[in-house]
């Protein structure tokens, strides 16, 4: 397996980390986000997914980058600046609409590269 497909696997393992926390909680998403404990594990599975996306930028991975919107990639990025240099304040709607709606997305593309390579 290439090194970029292994980044994806990472970010695919992630995804299904935070959907493994959330499950095994038995809380709502909005109520995993707001845990003491979930929301650690939750955001630093957000943070190791920007980081896979910004190594995939750095090799040049331009091909399989296509695969997201450009949105995408810069708001995934966002989010890992925001829950990284401004913990304390980060917004639990701002984690809550990365986990319901881009995670799932994010997820499907990857799935289907996986697939295809």
């Amino acid at each position: 397996m290439s090194k970029a497909l292994e980044r994806l696997q990472k970010v695919y393992e992630c995804i299904e980390n935070i959907e493994f926390i959330i499950n095994e909680s038995d809380l709502k998403i909005t109520h995993s986000i707001e845990d003491k404990i979930i929301k650690p594990a939750i955001r630093m599975n957000i943070i190791r997914i920007a980081e896979q996306f910004n190594k995939l930028k750095d090799d040049n991975e331009f091909k399989i980058l296509e695969a997201f919107t450009s949105n995408d990639l810069k708001g995934i990025n966002a989010v890992r600046n925001y829950i990284a240099h401004d913990y304390d304040s980060t917004d639990d709607n701002i984690i809550e609409d990365v986990v319901r709606y881009n995670l799932p997305i994010f997820k499907e593309t990857i799935k289907q590269l996986l697939k295809t390579k």
